[in-house]
């Protein structure tokens, strides 16, 4: 019966019919994200707890594991997904697995964010409710802009990084992949946050902060610095990684 269900709802749209990964409460902001902009057609979640298999999250069903894609994909043809997980490297590995089966990832884009026409968007990004990307910024892939932060002119977002609701990204800053720019944080311009750095909610950042550094405070002081994974070494490069 869900077999039947999955093909008469991916059939009766004109729309694109994608699957969320992530049914927790990023997955159910980007759900509302696309019932909002109508750009696709929303089946389903996946998701890795096996107890949510079969319920249904905001009125959608849980459709199955990880595991499950490549048989959800050839039964209902399927085609298109959004990563909402949270923790920035799980979130770029599963954007990876999905590509590599051939799923196609879309961007979420709320209608009240205001995203600058010359701004350049990667493959699944989100873009919260009230966010402002402004002119020349370039957001790569699997990244989370979140709830009515800023991004500002000429600015650079690198791969699965996450900017949490209301901070601040002043003009031409680099922020490498995997980062994580903490809740009402604000970054001063022409700064660099290195790979995987963290920045406090709150924070204000005055200086660059170097990778996998944890900052913290008004100005931010490190506190913390963790050693790189052999994973994450790739990413510890000159440049940001944006695609």
């Amino acid at each position: 019966m869900m077999d039947n269900a999955l093909q008469s709802a991916a059939a009766n749209s004109r729309r694109p019919s994608c699957v969320i990964v992530g049914a927790g409460g990023h997955g159910r902001v980007v759900l509302d994200i696309l019932e909002n902009t109508r750009t696709c057609n929303v089946i389903g979640f996946v998701d890795s707890n096996p107890q949510l298999r079969g319920t249904r999250i905001d009125g959608k069903p849980v459709l199955g594991g990880p595991d499950d894609l490549p048989a959800i994909r050839d039964r209902s043809g399927i085609r298109h997904a959004v990563v909402a997980i949270g923790n920035n490297g799980v979130r770029r590995d599963f954007a990876s697995r999905l590509e590599a089966t051939g799923f196609t990832l879309l961007n979420a884009v709320h209608p009240s964010a205001n995203v600058a026409r010359n701004a350049s968007l990667g493959r699944n990004v989100v873009i919260a409710a009230g966010v402002h990307v402004c002119c020349h910024v370039q957001i790569g892939d699997s990244t989370i802009l979140n709830t009515g932060c800023i991004v500002d002119h000429e600015s650079m977002i690198g791969t699965a990084t996450h900017v949490c609701p209301g901070a601040r990204i002043a003009g031409r800053v680099i922020i490498e992949s995997g980062a994580f720019v903490g809740i009402g944080a604000t970054v001063i311009q022409n700064l660099r946050v290195g790979c995987e750095a963290v920045i406090g909610a709150g924070a204000v950042v005055i200086r660059d902060v170097d990778p996998m550094t944890t900052v913290v405070g008004v100005p931010a002081r490190p506190v913390f610095k963790s050693a790189p994974a052999r994973d994450l070494e790739p990413y510890l490069t000159a440049e940001p990684v944006l695609a």
